[in-house]
C-alpha cells in the first residue's frame, strides 16, 4: 500500500467514525464542492454539489438514531498521483433485518481527486445488491 493509499483509507475510515458519531461537519469534511453522490434512496439523477450532499445527512442520522448500525466491514484503496478510488463494503442495516438477512452489506464507491495536497471525494456511489 502507497502512501497515499495509506492516508486515503484513513480518511475514509475517519468518515464512517463522523457518519456514526452523526458529525456533520466531519462527514462533509473532505468532499470536493462539486460532489456527485448516487444513493440508495431517491433521486435517480443523484445528488449534486455540496450543500445537496450535506442535506441528504439529516435523514439517515435519524435513521440511525432509530436503531440501525453503520459499520466498516472492508475497505480497499487504489491510489494515482492525482486521482483515486476506494471502495468498500458495510454493515449498514437494521438489525432485525440484518438477522433475516445477515449477508446484507452496503457497497460504497469513492472516487477522490489531490487537490493541493489533500484528497477530496467527488464521486460516492452507494448501493446494495438485488435481491430479487
Amino acid at each position: 500500500m502507497t502512501g497515499d493509499e495509506a492516508e486515503i483509507g484513513a480518511q475514509l475510515e475517519r468518515w464512517v467514525r463522523a457518519v456514526q458519531r452523526r458529525d456533520l461537519a466531519g462527514v462533509v469534511a473532505d468532499h470536493a464542492p462539486e460532489i456527485v453522490m448516487f444513493d440508495v434512496p431517491p433521486p435517480q439523477q443523484g445528488v449534486r454539489g455540496l450543500d445537496a450532499y450535506q442535506e441528504t445527512w439529516p435523514p439517515f442520522f435519524a435513521w440511525l438514531d432509530a436503531g440501525a448500525v453503520f459499520e466498516l466491514e472492508s475497505l480497499q484503496v487504489t491510489a494515482g498521483v492525482d486521482v483515486a478510488v476506494a471502495w468498500a463494503l458495510l454493515r449498514c442495516v437494521r438489525p432485525e433485518d440484518f438477522a433475516e438477512h445477515p449477508d446484507t452489506r452496503l457497497r460504497i464507491t469513492f472516487g477522490l481527486r489531490e487537490d493541493a495536497g489533500r484528497w477530496l471525494v467527488v464521486h460516492e456511489h452507494h448501493s446494495y445488491a438485488a435481491t430479487d
